[in-house]
Parts: structure tokens; sequence; C-alpha cells
């Protein structure tokens, strides 16, 4: 039997893909090679480490914030196994979730490793080696990424001592020392997790800054943060070695700008220095499908590959690797083979940091602005003037606005606090209707809520705040 579209991958961007496509009429099938859908995220990234961040959360609730609030619980006791089956719950929750949505928009679901063999066919290799082909109008790439290593150094990820995130999220005792190789989005939330469960974890990181691209004052202050939480962080750091111990492993490195290699010990290290798309073993080349330097699929405007028929969303082509990215890709790519407008608007597309307090990001940063030359105008609100954030003991962080000089339209919005990933969404709609800082700030927002500190930074970005 032909389908409509066959999509090898069923994360985030594959399975919305496939899900969007059936609701628009096509007949549909994905392969996925793990015996679950979901992909990455759903197995063993996004949702499972959100459950032991919620989880790790609430432990050091019990354990240093709710006397504050008058409810004694005495000393906390970590069960670890239970923690981790709240984890497991989760996962399967949602790929069971994903089942069946297949299951109601009439997929067929194929369990094996696709490779293409050209335009229009695809071959499938099961558990047992066995293949079979099946043939498609349209093919869709949504394989994701893979754990990316250290560039330049041989590192053995056994995910037992030295692991990925993969590993980071079934230990099954918690580290005296870890060591987080990379501060990024990944190293952060799963340091978080095991330093509030009771390690003592370092963050080593080639950067003079952690999150990279964040806004700078995000970037900063976020850290202050972390530090008094008893992270510790090594900045600006080339890490040149990782070798396992008789006693658990070591990192060395050395200072970027110059200085002695220095060594330090741990009980587990963590390997968070990104991710590369995963493109090996699908036949690309032979099929013909090009990919850029960084070894990502080349698409056109309408996520088209070189060869006609056959697309790529998601982590396997260029922008953030972001499931909600993929997603967006994987309707728009639907809604193009049936015949609609398909579109995303890169330019907003939030990005959310899942530590506490939480670090929240959508559109420009003010380095870029400057580095473009554009003119622009800022408006900060701190937590600590807000109400709700008081009651809540949540008074850590604020709201920053980017906003054109003229115009006043919104460029960029960025949040550090309790609940930042949630109030996020206000500017992101925002900015996507084209909206300026006044249009948000002469908004009524409801008496006492955080995000009053929102429509306070937008205040403070077009007249003056009312509360500071």
């Amino acid at each position: 039997m032909a389908y409509d579209l066959i999509v090898i991958g069923s994360g985030p961007g594959g399975y919305v893909c496939a899900i969007k496509a059936a609701q628009l009429g096509l007949k549909v099938a994905v392969i996925e090679k793990r015996d679950t859908y979901g992909g990455t995220c759903l197995n063993i990234g996004c949702i499972p480490s959100k459950a032991l961040l919620h989880a790790s959360e609430k432990f050091e609730e019990a354990g240093h914030t709710l006397a504050s609030l008058g409810v004694k619980v005495g000393t906390p006791e970590l069960d670890l196994a239970a923690m981790m089956g709240h984890k497991d719950a989760t996962v399967k929750a949602n790929v069971d979730g994903v089942a069946f949505l297949f299951k109601k928009n009439k997929i067929d679901g194929i369990t094996g490793t696709g490779k293409l063999l050209g335009q229009g066919k695809v071959e499938v290799t099961d558990s047992e080696g066995k293949t079979s082909e099946i043939e498609g109008k349209n093919i869709v790439i949504a394989t994701g990424s893979d754990v990316a290593g250290i560039p330049g150094v041989s590192v053995d990820i056994d995910e037992k001592v030295i692991i990925s995130s993969t590993g980071a999220i079934a230990l099954d005792t918690v580290p005296k020392k870890m060591i987080v190789v990379g501060g990024g989005v990944i190293g952060l939330e799963l340091g978080s997790v095991w330093a509030r469960l009771g390690s003592e974890v370092t963050v080593v990181e080639y950067l003079d800054t952690i999150l990279g691209g964040m806004d700078a004052d995000v970037s900063k202050q976020f850290q202050r943060m972390l530090a008094k939480q008893g992270l510790a962080f090594k900045l600006g750091a080339k890490v040149t070695g990782v070798e396992k111990t008789d006693k658990g492993a070591t990192v060395t490195f050395e200072k970027v700008k110059g200085g002695d290699a220095e060594t330090l010990d741990a009980d587990i290290v963590l390997i968070a220095t990104g991710r590369k798309p995963y493109t090996e073993g699908l036949g690309l080349e032979n099929a013909g499908v090009v990919l850029d330097e960084r070894g990502r699929v080349r698409t056109d405007g309408h996520y088209q590959t070189s060869v006609s028929g056959v697309y790529a969303i998601g982590d396997v082509i260029a922008g953030p690797m972001l499931a909600h990215k993929a997603e967006d890709e994987g309707v728009a790519v639907a809604e193009i083979l049936a015949g609609q407008a398909g579109h995303v608007n890169y330019g907003v597309i939030p990005s959310v940091v899942y530590t506490s307090p939480e670090v929240a990001s959508v559109g420009r940063t003010e380095e870029e602005l400057k580095a473009d030359g554009v003119k622009y105008k800022t408006g900060k609100f701190a937590f600590s003037a807000n109400g709700r954030a008081r009651a809540m003991l949540a008074t850590d962080g604020f709201v920053k606005f980017l906003a054109d000089a003229e115009t006043d339209r919104v460029l960029g919005c960025h949040i550090v606090g309790h609940g930042a990933g949630e109030m996020i969404h206000e500017a992101a709609v925002l900015m996507e209707f084209g909206g300026s800082s006044e249009d948000l700030g002469r908004t009524c927002h409801a008496h006492p809520t955080m995000s009053e500190a929102v429509r306070e930074a937008a205040l403070a970005t077009f007249a003056k705040p009312l509360h500071s």
C-alpha cells in the first residue's frame, strides 16, 4: 500500500506532523525504532527530566521552605526509587498517549529503523534484521538528535560513571560529587536535580557565561542564584580529558585564556555539551539528500530537501533544537502537503530552562540588538516588588522587555523567576501579533498574580512602572 506520507521518527516533530497530516485527510505511516513512540523527548529527555525536576524541587521545599510558611514536616527522607518510579509513570502516560492518538487518527505505526531508498521509498529493518519496503508520495525525516560529546576529546560514555542526559535520569544512588561538563540548558537542569538531592555539583563550561546565547542580564543573575543553591562553576574552561578511575572519574581542563591545567575528581561526570543531528544510517547521501557543513539536512523555505518529495524537520535541520520548534515545523509541513500555507515564525519561538527558578526567553537579546545596530528601549521589573511573589516566597528574578525605540514594538522578553516558562507566552502572543509594550501595559491583569510583574515591566518600557 502506498501512503500519502511516511514519517521517519516519532518524536514531537514526527508524531505531531503525522497527526496533523492525518487530520487533513492524508494516509500516514510512522516508522519508529523504539518500542514506544515519542522519541528522545518523551522517553529519555524533556518529559522524564521535568518529572525529576519537579520531584526534587518538592524535596528541597520540604526541607527548606515549608517551615517558613508554618508547615512543619521534619527532616524529609529521600526515596529515590519512588522518585524514579514517578518519572517512569510519567513517561509511560505520555508515550501511551501518543499511541492512542495514532490509533484515533488511523496512523499506521511501524516498528523498525527507516532508511531512505530514494524518492518515495523507505526500507524498514526490524529488531530481527528483517527488511521490508514501503512507499509514499512524501517522506518526512524527523529523526531528531543525539548526544554530541566533547569536541576534540575522546570520551567513553558508559551511562554508569561517565553519563549523558540518558544516564542522568536513571541513577540509582545520589552521587557525592558530580561534575557537569557544559553550562547549557541540559547541564543546568540535570545538575540542579542532583544538587537538590544532595550532590556536590561543579559545572565546567567553555564560555565565560552560562546559558550561551541567553540575555546577559539573565545569565549573570541566574548564575548567582544557582551559586546560592550550592552549584560551583568553572567558566572559560576548556575540557581536555575525561577519564574513569577506580573511584569514579576525573575531568581535566585548562583556562581558555591561558593558565595551568586543573583536574577535578567526581563520582559521576555528566557530559552535557549539546546535541548533534541524527542522520547516520538513514541512507540520505545515497538517496541524494544534501547535508550542510554541520551535518544537518539542507531544506528550502518549505522544508523540502534536495530530493523532491522528501522533507525534514526538527533537530535534523537548522534552527534551535527545541521540541516545540519541531512540532510547529511538523504542522507546517503537513499543511503544505495538504495544499495549505504552512509557516513557522522563527522570531517568536520561546525557550525555557526548567530549573528553580525558571528562565524563559522569546525574541531578541539586548546583545543581539546592539550587534545589529537596532535602536531599542528596555524596561525591567523585579519579582521582589510583586505581592504574589512575596506571598509565595518566590521573589528571586525579574522580567525584562526590549522594544523598538521608535515604534515600541516588542522585540524580546526575558524572565527569570518562578513560573517563567508559563509567563513567557504572554509576551510570545503579543509579539506574534506585532504588539507594543504599551499594548501589554494597558491590558488589565488579575491581582495578585506573578504575571503582574510582566505588565509592570511593559509599563517600565514605554512609561514608568506603578509598583517600583
